[in-house]
């Protein structure tokens, strides 16, 4: 059985990365029990493995003039790997699309987009992601109200992670 290779001590580095992320390593290190350079240690590792997958500002989409969210489900033609590259290509192209995912169901796709009104979502609706070959079908929902568009990752009870759950060949020195 694999040997599980992030543990308590890193659960807890990754719990208050996630609620603050500009923690300064003194005080990530004093409140997870360990000595600073131990703490950067094993969040330099984390970084390296990927798990931490960059630092961002979160940002008030209202307060930037971005009040309008949308969600929009593509169904496509010729599915094949080479269409879905072609897709997410495009797609990631366009500055409004601001989170895609490849889902299961009616859908193929499912994109969110932030735009300032409905005559820019309109716009990009029409002259960017319906413009896209393969594109048959797009069905907008629009958010009324945000009640959660972030939070952090729920790692308390999540089973260990082992060497054969760590994509892409990475791995955990201590």
């Amino acid at each position: 059985m694999p040997q599980p290779l992030y543990d308590r001590i890193d659960r807890a580095i990754l719990e208050r990365l996630q609620e603050h992320g500009r923690t300064a390593n003194v005080d990530l290190a004093e409140s997870v029990r360990l000595s600073p350079s131990s703490c950067l240690r094993r969040t330099k590792s984390l970084e390296n493995d990927g798990v931490i997958a960059g630092y961002r500002a979160e940002l008030d989409r209202d307060r930037l003039g971005l009040g309008l969210t949308v969600f929009v489900a593509l169904t496509v033609d010729q599915h094949s790997r080479e269409t879905s590259r072609t897709i997410e290509a495009a797609l990631t192209a366009i500055p409004a699309v601001v989170s895609c995912y490849v889902v299961s169901g009616e859908a193929d796709f499912l994109v969110e987009v932030a735009a300032p009104d409905l005559a820019t979502y309109e716009q990009v609706l029409l002259d960017d992601i319906l413009a896209i070959g393969p594109v048959r079908d797009a069905r907008s929902t629009f958010a009324i109200r945000t009640v959660l568009s972030r939070g952090p990752l729920p790692l308390s009870g999540w089973p260990p992670v082992t060497s054969s759950t760590i994509p892409r060949g990475g791995r955990r020195d201590r």
